[in-house]
């Protein structure tokens, strides 16, 4: 008589899953779990998007108003004064532009400093919540 060999197909998977005790699974605590986190990414987005709309809004408004100074000053380099007196205008106008330029910069960081910090506020919230969520959910299926 020849050794019948199983193979994987004559195997019975529900035998064989009923041996293993796998904890019990909470379907609907899993649903509002992830609920929660797809509300909270939304959030986090809608977040970032907010702030990146009104980074860019202001950089427009900075690009405007460089525009109308920067117009400004090539009317008065343009008037009829020596080279001198000229070249005085022209470091002045340089310094001021460079300061202006240096506090546009500080303030469009700040503005995507505060909008990356309120969504990643947002995400770390949620992950510690789930990760309590998760801890709850374990000793329950201990118990």
């Amino acid at each position: 008589m020849s050794k019948k060999t199983e193979s994987i197909f004559d195997m019975d998977f529900t035998k064989i899953m009923a041996e293993f005790r796998l904890p019990q699974v909470d379907v609907e605590a899993l649903v509002a779990a992830q609920r929660k986190n797809i509300e909270s990414f939304s959030t986090a987005n809608r977040l970032a998007l907010e702030g990146m709309q009104a980074v860019a809004k202001r950089n427009m408004e900075i690009m405007q108003a460089t525009l109308a100074d920067l117009t400004e000053a090539m009317k008065a380099l343009a008037a009829a004064e020596p080279p001198q007196a000229k070249a005085a205008k022209q470091a002045e106008l340089m310094k001021a532009t460079y300061e202006k330029a240096m506090q546009n910069i500080r303030e469009l960081q700040d503005m995507i400093q505060k909008m990356s910090g309120e969504a990643m506020n947002v995400l770390n919230n949620r992950i510690a919540e789930a990760l309590d969520e998760i801890k709850t959910m374990m000793e329950k299926a201990k118990a």
